[in-house]
């Protein structure tokens, strides 16, 4: 059974649109944020783990956009860029104080730009 789901998602990986790829790596960052965010407990592992999945993710974006031969317009290029720098001082101070309370605008910037990539 788990072999025929590795297949299903590798299928799956393979049809999918990076822009399409890229909304899911940023939900997934979201809901785990968001789980994080939604328990009583502060779980200072689980808490650090999303913290840095959601880093990784920002930095593939902040990457790709300051690429020379990115294909955005420049416009574009330096609002994710921006985005990218907030998240980051967002994600320092979380880590930094293991503070939930900046957790939602993480989440709220993953959903708005992943709903703007779904379309």
């Amino acid at each position: 059974m788990q072999q025929a789901a590795q297949i299903y998602q590798k299928t799956q990986q393979a049809t999918t649109s990076p822009r399409q790829l890229e909304a899911r790596l940023l939900l997934k960052a979201a809901h785990r944020l968001e789980d994080v965010n939604n328990d009583e407990a502060l779980d200072r592992n689980a808490m650090r783990d999303a913290l840095a999945y959601n880093k990784k993710i920002w930095t593939l974006f902040v990457t790709a956009v300051t690429e020379e031969d990115s294909p955005l317009p420049k416009n574009i290029r330096e609002n994710i860029a921006n985005l990218g720098i907030f998240v980051f001082k967002q994600t320092r101070a979380a880590e930094g104080r293991m503070d939930k309370s900046v957790l939602g605008s993480l989440i709220s910037i993953n959903r708005e730009i992943a709903g703007g990539l779904r379309g």
